[in-house]
């Protein structure tokens, strides 16, 4: 006996019951499953990028703002501040590295920031094409840069004042790729990088010494020798200076918190979904026997142990469950890719496609045990039944 093929074509004789039921499990697998990848690079994005930065300083204002702009370049800057000021305060004994950042310009919408080749150095940027730039209006552009806009090494571009695509150009000042980066899923893959001198010529008059003794720059990364510095050094700059000083560890897991509220509840909408899909299943299966008791008594009196018509009708329910499982998954990647069209233009954020989480597993897992469970007790009180009384009543 097949029970296999038995199971199989049982499911099939109710087309429609079966379509219903698989229906609220993808719906339920698949919108946990997208909550699950959306979450995990949601975090894993934050962490790649704020890794090895344990403090950013610029101007005063929101702390999560100066966060995002400075490190995930997706907000207005909270202001400039003194380069003079920031470099005293990058000589205290506790600070190891800072990176220096200049905002102000961008290409097409394309942030445009000034900065040293510490920068790109310190997530480990690797070059496509060409060179990192050396001189004023020479710049190095990310792998999405260079896609979305069309430039290659030699290509000159000119930039316009703050973030509007429709700005207007500083027509006199070009720039000229020296290099593109390879993709790294890091936020340079947006960015153009160059030069603070670049910046700065772009809005200052030749030859006005006033702009010079005041250039300023819009933030700085900092790296701390101990952890010692996580004490003392942004109460300092915070109450000491006229700059601000904001930690990412603690904006990330307070962003993190806003986000995960919002999942946390989509989550358990979703697993409500499953646990209606896993009752359905019960009620389908209630039916389904109550309508094939007389085949069920037929399978008995032909030979089929009371064994194989519980496994036959739990595989039922598990070829449904397994039905449910990877038409869940489908869906949640084929959500996965369309989200990474926009996230990675607006965040630079890319989710695999192809990578099994392991709370999928988990996920894949509690669902096929729904339907089992569902489908444990019709199949028990069938496997029990008694054959001659159910041949003796369609008799």
């Amino acid at each position: 006996m097949n029970i296999f093929y038995i199971s199989l074509r049982n499911i099939l004789a109710k087309p429609l019951s079966a379509i219903l039921t698989l229906i609220m499990l993808i719906m339920g697998v698949g919108l946990v499953s997208l909550l699950i990848l959306v979450g995990d690079g949601l975090e894993d994005n934050f962490l790649k990028n704020s890794k090895g930065i344990d403090m950013v300083v610029g101007a005063k204002g929101s702390p999560l703002q100066l966060i995002l702009a400075a490190i995930y370049q997706i907000d207005s800057p909270t202001g400039n501040i003194s380069r003079m000021d920031a470099r005293k305060f990058a000589r205290n004994p506790m600070v190891e590295s800072v990176i220096e950042l200049s905002f102000g310009d961008s290409y097409k919408g394309s942030r445009i920031i000034g900065t040293s080749h510490k920068y790109p150095e310190h997530y480990e940027m690797k070059l496509q094409s060409g060179g990192l730039w050396e001189e004023a209006f020479g710049a190095t552009i990310g792998s999405q840069v260079a896609e979305l806009h069309g430039l290659r090494t030699g290509d000159i571009f000119y930039s316009a004042h703050g973030t509007d695509v429709n700005a207007e150009e500083h027509g006199d000042h070009p720039f000229k790729v020296i290099g593109v980066f390879e993709p790294s899923g890091t936020v340079i893959d947006r960015l153009i990088l160059t030069s603070h001198e670049s910046i700065w010529f772009v809005h200052e008059t030749p030859g006005d010494s006033a702009a010079v003794a005041n250039r300023s720059i819009t933030a700085m990364l900092v790296k701390f020798k101990n952890k010692m510095g996580i004490i003392t050094l942004p109460r300092m700059v915070n109450q000491q200076t006229s700059m601000q000083a904001a930690l990412p560890a603690i904006e990330l897991n307070r962003l993190i918190g806003l986000f995960g509220v919002g999942i946390a509840t989509l989550r358990i909408i979703a697993f409500a979904i499953m646990l209606l899909g896993a009752v359905s299943v019960f009620v389908s299966m209630i039916n389904s026997l109550r309508e094939r008791a007389y085949e069920m008594a037929l399978l008995r009196s032909m030979g089929a142990s009371r064994a194989q018509v519980l496994s036959m009708i739990l595989l039922e329910a598990l070829l449904l469950g397994a039905g449910g499982v990877l038409g869940g998954l489908l869906i949640s990647r084929i959500g996965i890719w369309f989200m990474n069209t926009y996230a990675s233009a607006e965040f630079g954020m890319v989710v695999d496609i192809l990578q099994l989480h392991l709370p999928e597993m988990i996920l894949a897992s509690v669902t096929l045990l729904l339907c089992t469970l569902a489908a444990a007790l019709p199949a028990w009180k069938t496997s029990r039944m008694d054959v001659s009384k159910v041949l003796a009543s369609y008799d």
